[in-house]
């Protein structure tokens, strides 16, 4: 959900960005400003949205700042294509009755089984307006040799200008190592976002990787807890003698002396 408010006259609390000098992390990126043409909506209804679809766009409809809701449609190639690149806090500049209007957008429905967009809902924007918004975090690199990371936030939540806000974090973990984590204070943030996240939050993690012996032990609790006995002489790695020849252990020669006999 995207929360849209003017700027208070307040300085807003900021957290400090920690960043690690050995191995710092990415910076942002910013999403660029797509531009689509609308058309305007007079019919309503599960056919006529069929119908708008067939024909290449997407329904949709604008509301914010107090303005009575706008049903419009949007080509759906350009639209899609903004959403691929600019991710799903892209701003979008609205060209409809012969303005531009900026939007956000708040709510995307899509065919589980066709992926096509079905339905779009957008948020009138202004520049210098301060939005909530929730950031995708992605991890880049591998840590030190031994060392597994674990993805604990996938989102942190911003504040930031409309017309500035990142389309994801990247944290590079390269070299990282155990105990080593990564909190939402050392993520990198826009000029003058605000992070609204607990500082303090661990998003990514590092744990040492478990050796052969631990990785046994385990193995043999969750066998024991199963109620699975182990054959012993298996797990000592006995070697099973190979059958023995129970012939008469004469050689061929000898056998056929005998046969010319």
């Amino acid at each position: 959900m995207i929360d849209v408010r003017l700027p208070s006259r307040g300085v807003p609390r900021s957290y400090a960005v920690h960043t690690d000098p050995i191995h710092p992390v990415e910076e942002h990126i910013t999403v660029a400003d797509f531009r689509l043409v609308a058309e305007p909506r007079t019919e309503f209804g599960k056919g006529s949205a069929r119908r708008t679809r067939r024909a290449g766009r997407v329904p949709a409809v604008m509301y914010g700042h107090g303005q009575e809701v706008v049903h419009l449609s949007l080509p759906a190639r350009e639209f899609a294509a903004a959403l691929r690149n600019g991710g799903t806090n892209v701003l979008l500049t609205i060209q409809f009755e012969g303005r531009d209007q900026l939007a956000l957008t708040k709510a995307v429905q899509r065919d589980p089984l066709t992926r096509v967009h079905e339905h779009v809902d957008l948020l009138v924007v202004r520049r210098g307006e301060m939005t909530t918004v929730d950031v995708p975090v992605i991890i880049v690199g591998e840590p030190a040799p031994d060392t597994i990371s674990n993805h604990q936030l996938n989102t942190v939540s911003l504040e930031a200008d409309a017309t500035n806000l990142p389309e994801s974090i990247e944290v590079d973990i390269t070299g990282r190592t155990a105990g080593n984590g990564i909190t939402a204070a050392d993520l990198p943030l826009p000029a003058g976002a605000t992070l609204l996240t607990d500082p303090e939050a661990l998003v990514i993690g590092f744990l040492g990787a478990p050796t052969a012996a631990q990785l046994e032990e385990e193995l043999a609790e969750a066998e024991a807890e199963a109620g699975i006995e182990r054959d012993e002489s298996d797990a000592d790695g006995d070697v099973v003698p190979e059958p023995q020849d129970n012939g008469s252990g004469e050689s061929m020669d000898s056998a056929e002396k005998s046969a010319g006999n």
